[in-house]
């Protein structure tokens, strides 16, 4: 049995068991969701509870150097399985759009462009009897359109969001 069958088993098992005992307490989260630099280091994060089982994800990444500009929006469908007490994992997958310019002030040289990604997600949270969701998490973008052509980005991040 390959990994990759063993890994859909497993994920399938644990999400029958999931979705019997998933359950969001909060409508809203807003917070940082702090990344590495595999793709926009900190964002903004959002989340909105669509049923109690399943929330949208939108985190928005402002970068900026001395000859260069980029931005980005990353909007990701979650399905979140609870495990014990405040802890959930959860995975989804979803899209970003961006923009990018870069601009060198010695040869004159500049250049702009839009890209477009998928993306994943799989993480696990602790949410606190406060107000209060910390979490672990990573996702992987593929880029479609962008500076340096078709490639993939794995983005690790801690995120801290005020529940309400």
């Amino acid at each position: 049995m390959t990994m990759k069958k063993i890994y859909l088993a497993i994920l399938l098992i644990a999400g029958t068991f999931g979705f019997a005992n998933a359950q969001i307490n909060h409508q809203h989260a807003l917070g940082l969701r702090l990344g590495d630099n595999a793709n926009f280091g900190t964002e903004i994060s959002y989340q909105y509870t669509l049923t109690p089982m399943t929330r949208l994800e939108a985190d928005l990444g402002v970068r900026s150097g001395n000859s260069w500009n980029s931005w980005a929006i990353t909007g990701v469908h979650q399905w979140v399985w609870h495990i014990d007490g405040g802890f959930n994992w959860y995975a989804g997958a979803g899209a970003g759009i961006g923009s990018w310019s870069y601009r060198n002030n010695y040869t004159d040289y500049g250049d702009s462009g839009l890209f477009l990604t998928i993306a994943g997600t799989a993480g696990i949270e602790y949410n606190f009897e406060i107000p209060l969701q910390v979490a672990i998490d990573t996702r992987p973008q593929l880029g479609f359109i962008n500076p340096q052509g078709d490639n993939l980005n794995l983005d690790l991040a801690l995120s801290v969001r005020y529940c309400f």
